[in-house]
């Protein structure tokens, strides 16, 4: 009876099989449910060998010293019926840890995984477990160590099921959580059917029965209560847990109701046969609240637990083997039996839970490191029932044409119908969808290629465009950010897309006005208005400004309302930057930096039309600078630039910041002042700028003076025309030149007069020279020692009406500054000539004919070419004409003095340094030039026989001369003193009112045939 007892429980336990398969299979995904059939029935077929291998041997075979056994090693040799029967009881006990295992770890294990798991676990751990608290009910001499200590635990809370649910634990920290598992942004699947799940659970607490009730080992008058209490256990434990499940989340999810029922089994499985129906009903209310809590804090740790094993096996196992010590009915509360009793159980619980946890934790790990437990992503993407078993389904068929057709991007071809099921009916559905789509699709081709054309050729444009086109929305974030907004703002399109253009590139002060103007549409009345050009600072990514101008479109999107908003923005710093350089080309001085003329006269006049009271006037100062052109000459361009850059600082820093400084042109300066002025400010001024300007400047390794030549004209009419009033300071400034330079003159109207009759006598003197008959020649003889006629001075007079002559002194300066000096020479030239070969004709013996040549002409291009062609046409030889040229002619280019000189010696022309010691040069530079004659100036001659200055420099002059092989000659001559301290220290020849004042052309006839008279030929 014991024996048929015994094989009818382990039959309903063999029953817990099929529940778990049909529990785990509903509760996975479809694509794995395959998979999970074959490792429960893999897991059974491996634990059943193992068991009957060593795991029954290790389990229950004679004890060494309570640890493990030693013997019933291949169980079956020799042994009773009941033993059998016992054996295959414990068989079942044992696949059942198993298949706890491998269902924690479902959808992310490989095949193999499982079956090493079911390896470790029952050779490892479960048959030592199983020794240290069940070894005595094959052998009740052979007591395990914890039975020993009294650790009691009916059907195995936790030999069976907190073992499993520790190896479960192991394992799922080992293998990690399934893919997107615990993805926050979507829902992971709670299985693929939950009847099935739901029967797999009937058919567990079915099998349970037997769990149970064949835990007894006999059929006795327990069983009964045993069953009850099971059952109770069961039932409480999935009310509890729905119920809490239930007050939290106001529905029911049928998986922990399912989770409940099982933890109130484990929990009831330890202490079924000693508590009463009441505790047993206690008991599954706790199982099924502790499980639930467990489910929670699996969750917030992260533990993927597939079928919920750790929360309803182990906790709910530990509650239970706990629950014996409170509920037990043969021991009082908190009496020392039950201190005992809970001490055993506690001991039990905790060896249990680290020998298998740890045990199971390093052999997974290491197996992990060789042989990878968990599949790769892509076949648990997949599923394991392709991947692990090439097993396939008429929806997986229909999936994976689909996925074909993603993959492949081709909806040309229908997937599989297959006829007569619920899965072919969605395939012909699909299969319509499909041909809609590509009908739509075909419709749509033509228009989609044009759009999409139309939308290259405005990328293109959009791309190319050298503007900057940015897109808004009414937010203001950024939508198109072409290339050259790129490079404008200095940032990539990826960087700003859908970011707020005002809060990036709007400075913050434009920033309300800005965002006014997009939450109006920009229609507004003020700030940036749509379809027009509105000019705005705009600011770089680098934070530096631009000035930008800025034309806005709108976007409509099939209404009325704008959308988007178009930014054309163009950076116009280029354009102002060349308006500025325009502008200051057009107002001022390129070197200075002052003023311009064009500027200066344009101020004037407003300066003009602004005098409203008689105090108010305008002071207008004509500079110029004393001769700038012998320093420019002299020193070089750069030397004259720095001096004219030098002449501008100061003037800047003498006059007020309201006065009006121009650079007139070449060395002639304007200054404007306005304001209160009269006679003595404008003297106080002129004074401060001669004061300043007469400092010394270095130029060239050299320090020189700025001597300044200053016109004033002053005004307060308002009527007064900006050129007249510069017109008047013009005439002053010559005034100033003519009065010893260096100083100022304020005009007057006499200037004016002076000024036009100069311009008269300019206009005379052209007349003149073009006419050729008002200019006649008088001649001034040369004598030596003993008075006897050596030479002959040219000297002309302007005859502007009959018998009256004007002196050279007047003329020939007016003739040099009007630029007039070159004709005038060119026709004294030609005069002088034309007596000379007259007097040669008649007395060959005439002396040398002086004449004076300017140093213009001189140096000009047209003397030398001109002189042969005189000397030519009135066959004048070189030996009878000398040209005198002042000292000052050599201060402007010595090097082109030299050549032209030495030309004309070479001509056997003689060569005079007229008026020698008033000038500037250098005698390094005169023993090199080729002159003949130094002719002392009349200053010196005056007083030579009284003042011993003089005297000294008449002497020098003639002991020099003498040095340098040159003869000398003194002009001025009036004395018979002078005559003779002259000759005494040596002095060769002279000239003067002493011995002959200027002769005209018959009185010198007269001279020259008594001095020398041709004898008469008989």
């Amino acid at each position: 009876m014991d024996t048929g007892w015994l094989l009818f429980a382990a039959i309903l336990v063999f029953c817990m099989q099929a529940g778990f398969l049909c529990l785990e299979t509903g509760k996975v995904r479809s694509k794995n449910s395959i998979n999970v059939a074959a490792k429960n029935l893999s897991d059974f077929i491996v634990s059943s060998i193992l068991f009957w291998m060593f795991g029954f041997a290790i389990m229950f075979g004679q004890s060494s010293m309570g640890y493990f056994g030693t013997s019933e090693f291949l169980f079956g040799a020799t042994h009773t019926p009941w033993q059998y029967s016992f054996f295959l009881f414990q068989l079942m006990f044992c696949g059942t840890t198993a298949t706890l295992v491998s269902g924690a770890v479902a959808e992310r294990m490989s095949y193999r995984g499982y079956l090493l798991i079911t390896i470790v676990l029952c050779t490892l751990i479960y048959p030592f477990v199983g020794h240290w608290a069940w070894s005595s009910l094959y052998s009740a001499q052979n007591p395990g160590w914890l039975e020993s200590l009294g650790f009691f635990d009916f059907a195995g809370s936790t030999v069976v099921h907190s073992v499993g649910g520790w190896v479960s634990l192991a394992a799922i920290i080992v293998l990690g959580a399934r893919a997107g598992r615990f993805d926050d942004k979507y829902t992971f699947p709670a299985g693929s059917n939950l009847p099935l799940s739901v029967l797999g659970t009937l058919l567990i607490w079915l099998g349970w029965f037997g769990f149970n009730g064949g835990s007894t080992l006999t059929l006795n008058e327990q069983v009964p209560v045993i069953l009850v209490n099971t059952c109770l256990a069961a039932a409480f434990g999935g009310l509890s847990a729905s119920t809490l499940f239930v007050s939290r989340h106001r529905f029911l999810d049928v998986s922990i109701m399912l989770n409940g029922v099982i933890a109130g089994l484990v929990a009831i499985t330890a202490s079924a046969n000693v508590v009463e129906p009441a505790s047993a009903a206690l008991i599954g209310i706790i199982a099924g609240l502790v499980m639930y809590g467990g489910e929670r804090l699996m969750l917030k740790m992260r533990l993927d637990d597939a079928l919920g094993v750790v929360p309803a096996h182990l906790f709910a196992g530990i509650w239970g083997t706990l629950a014996v010590a409170f509920f037990h009915q043969s021991i009082a509360m908190f009496s020392d039996a039950f201190w005992a009793q809970l001490t055993s159980q506690l001991i039990g619980i905790t060896v249990v839970g680290l020998f298998s946890f740890t045990l199971a934790w390093l052999a997974l790990n290491l197996i992990n490191r060789f042989i990878p437990l968990r599949v790769s992503a892509e076949q648990e993407y997949l599923g394991m029932n392709v991947t692990e078993h090439n097993a396939t389904t008429e929806l997986l068929d229909l999936l994976n044409s689909m996925h074909i057709q993603e993959r492949q991007a081709n909806f040309n071809q229908r997937v599989p119908e297959e006829p007569f099921t619920e899965v072919g009916q969605i395939a012909r559905q699909y299969n319509r969808v499909i041909e809609r789509v590509q009908y739509e699709m075909t419709q749509r081709d033509s228009l989609l290629s044009d759009f999409k054309s139309s939308e290259k050729r405005k990328s293109a444009i959009l791309n190319s465009s050298m503007d900057s086109i940015v897109t808004i929305n009414l937010e203001g974030n950024i939508i198109e950010f072409n290339p050259a907004a790129e490079r404008t703002f200095g940032c990539l399109q990826a960087k700003v897309i859908n970011r707020n253009f005002i809060e990036l590139f709007i400075l913050e002060k434009d920033r309300p006005s800005v965002t006014e103007s997009l939450k109006s549409k920009f229609v507004a009345s003020s700030g940036l208005l749509i379809n027009r050009r509105n000019t705005l600072i705009l600011r770089r990514s680098t934070s530096d400004t631009f000035p930008a101008e800025i034309t806005i479109t709108g976007t409509t999107f099939g209404s009325s309302i704008s959308n988007e908003f178009t930014l054309h923005i163009r950076d116009v710093t280029r354009q102002r930057r060349l308006q500025e350089k325009l502008r200051e080309l057009a107002y001022s001085d390129p070197l200075t930096g002052l003023y311009n003329r064009t500027y200066f006269l344009d101020a004037l006049q407003i300066a003009l039309r602004n005098i409203h009271q008689d105090s108010d006037s305008v002071a207008v100062f004509f500079l110029d600078l004393d001769r700038f052109k012998k320093i420019n000459d002299t020193l070089g361009h750069k030397a004259g630039d720095e001096l004219l850059t030098e002449v501008a600082a100061r003037l800047i820093n003498v006059t007020r910041e309201r006065d009006t400084i121009c650079r007139w042109g070449g060395d002639e300066f304007v200054i404007m002042m306005t304001g209160n002025h009269d006679e003595t400010t404008v003297v106080t001024s002129a004074t401060k700028i001669l004061q300043v300007m007469r400092e010394a400047v270095n130029l060239g390794g050299r320090d020189l003076k700025i001597p300044t030549s200053i016109g004033i004209s002053i005004t307060s009419d308002a009527n007064c025309q900006p050129m007249t009033l510069i017109q008047q300071a013009d005439i002053a400034m010559y005034n100033a030149k003519q009065a010893g330079r260096d100083n100022f003159k304020i005009f007057e109207l006499t200037m004016a007069r002076d000024a036009s009759d100069q311009f008269n006598f300019e206009q005379t003197l052209r007349q003149a020279i073009q006419s050729a008959q008002q200019f006649v020649m008088f001649y001034q003889p040369k004598v030596n020692q003993h008075r006897e006629l050596v030479g002959l001075e040219a000297l002309v007079r302007l005859e502007l009406s009959p018998g009256k002559f004007t002196s050279p002194a007047e003329f020939i300066p007016v003739a040099e500054e009007s630029g007039q000096i070159i004709a005038l020479e060119e026709l004294i030239l030609r005069l002088v000539f034309e007596q000379l070969a007259s007097w040669h004709n008649i007395y060959p013996l005439t002396p040398r004919v002086s004449i004076n040549l300017s140093g213009i002409h001189l140096l000009s291009d047209t003397f030398l070419p001109f002189l042969n062609q005189c000397m030519e046409e009135f066959a004048i030889p070189g030996a009878w004409i000398e040209f005198e040229v002042t000292e000052s002619v050599f201060l402007n280019d010595i090097e082109r003095c030299i050549q032209v000189l030495q030309v004309l010696q070479g001509m056997e022309i003689a060569i005079s340094i007229d008026d020698f010691g008033t000038g500037y040069s250098s005698l390094n530079y005169l023993k090199n030039l080729p002159v003949d004659v130094l002719k002392i100036d009349r200053s010196f001659v005056v007083e030579c026989a009284s003042q011993k200055e003089d005297a000294k420099i008449c002497s020098t002059i003639i002991e020099l001369a003498s040095t340098l092989g040159l003869s000398t000659i003194a002009e001025g001559v009036e004395t018979q003193a002078q005559f003779e301290f002259l000759a005494a220290h040596g002095c060769v020849h002279f000239q003067g009112y002493h011995f002959y004042r200027p002769l005209s052309v018959s009185r010198i006839d007269e001279l020259l045939a008594a001095a020398l008279a041709v004898p008469e030929t008989h």
